[in-house]
Order: structure tokens, then C-alpha cells, then sequence
């Protein structure tokens, strides 16, 4: 081949497009996959996802929370309270005695002071109806092992003390009183927790009503 073809062929190439001319050693040498022990990470995903496994997964996820919940102790305290009598009743008898012996000291130191025949009678009829309740409330109490509140010593007044106005006045306080022990035992008959204590309560209600009715009747 003479000069001038040599030329030509030269030209050609240097004018062709680089079109294989990659430059492998710049990528540098080929590196290994990480490992997970002895076998590829890559060949260890690729083992472990198989139509069994693919809801493993899932399924142990959902699991989780079921067993942490089933860890609760069922055991331990919600906070309810300790396990006893509730106070209301216990509440209840104190009040009822209470309330049960003032009225009956009353009508007792009233007897000999009162002017009117009939208020007289109411008197004595406080005496025994209120006598007999809180003996039976007593009784109750004391099955139910439930607390009383001590009996306060009261002195009868002397006879020939009273004031011009000791009938309206005495009336007018059983009234009160009465009242609130019809409340007092409402309450206690509709709502109470304890079925004996509940049945005294409406076993008593009547004859404290009559009792008010009665009083109020003599007031007039």
C-alpha cells in the first residue's frame, strides 16, 4: 500500500465515532456482596421468599399485639376500691339511730311539759314507735356486724318548766325532724345496696309518715 492510501485509511478511522470505547478499569474491581455468615445477603432474601413464607411475615406482625395484651395481670388492682361494706348504708345506720333516739328523747322529755291531751299521745306514740325501730335497726346492725354510733346520755328537764308556747314549738320541731328522717329513709328504700337494710328502711317509712301527718294535723 503506497503513502497516500495509508493516508486515507488513517483519516477514516480517526474520523469514526468512538463507538467502542469503554473504559473498563475506571469502574474499578469487581466487588463482593455483603455477607450475613456464610451465604449472601442477596441469596439469602432470595431463599427465604417462597409462597410458605410470604404470609409468615404478616401473620407474625398481627400476632404481636394479641400477646402483649394477653400479658395483663388479670390479678391486679382496677382501682375499684377495697372489697367491704359501701359507706352509704353504713352512713345510713348512724343517721337513722341518730336520728331514731333524738326523737324519741324528745317525745319523752316532753310528756310531762305538754298542755294538749292529743300532742300528749303523739308523744307516747313517738316513744314506742321510735323505741321499737331502733331496737330492730340495732339488731340488723349488729348481724351485719356494722358499726353504731354511742348513746348520749340526755337529762329530762325538770316539770313545770315549760314556756306558754312549748306545744307549738315541740310540734313544729317533730315536724322538722320528721321530714328529714322521711327523706333520710326514701332514700335509703329505693336506692339502698343491702336488701335487709333496704327492707327495713320500707318497713319503717310508713309509720314516720304517719308520724309527720299526725304532727302536722295537731299543729293546726
Amino acid at each position: 500500500m503506497n503513502r497516500l492510501t495509508r493516508c486515507i485509511v488513517i483519516a477514516g478511522f480517526a474520523a469514526a465515532p468512538p463507538s467502542f470505547g469503554v473504559a473498563l478499569p475506571t469502574t474499578g474491581p469487581a466487588q463482593n456482596l455483603p455477607t450475613l455468615g456464610a451465604t449472601p445477603v442477596g441469596m439469602q432474601v432470595a431463599d427465604t421468599v417462597t409462597a410458605g413464607s410470604a404470609t409468615l411475615v404478616p401473620l407474625m406482625a398481627a400476632d404481636l399485639p394479641a400477646t402483649q395484651a394477653s400479658t395483663v395481670d388479670a390479678s391486679a388492682p382496677t382501682g375499684g376500691g377495697a372489697v367491704g361494706k359501701p359507706i352509704d348504708d353504713i352512713s345510713f345506720v348512724a343517721r337513722a339511730t341518730e336520728s331514731g333516739r333524738k326523737e324519741m328523747n324528745s317525745a319523752r322529755n316532753a310528756l310531762p311539759q305538754l298542755t294538749n291531751p292529743d300532742l300528749k299521745r303523739m308523744a307516747e306514740k313517738l316513744v314506742a314507735d321510735h323505741g321499737n325501730a331502733n331496737a330492730k335497726l340495732a339488731k340488723l346492725a349488729e348481724q351485719k356486724m356494722w358499726p353504731l354510733p354511742a348513746p348520749q346520755s340526755h337529762q329530762t328537764p325538770p316539770a313545770g318548766t315549760a314556756s306558754p308556747d312549748f306545744d307549738s314549738k315541740w310540734t313544729a320541731e317533730m315536724i322538722a325532724a320528721h321530714e328529714r328522717s322521711v327523706a333520710l329513709y326514701s332514700a335509703q328504700a329505693q336506692g339502698g345496696e343491702d336488701t335487709d337494710l333496704r327492707k327495713y328502711a320500707r318497713e319503717t317509712l310508713p309509720t314516720i309518715q304517719h308520724h309527720l301527718a299526725e304532727l302536722r294535723r295537731l299543729q293546726k
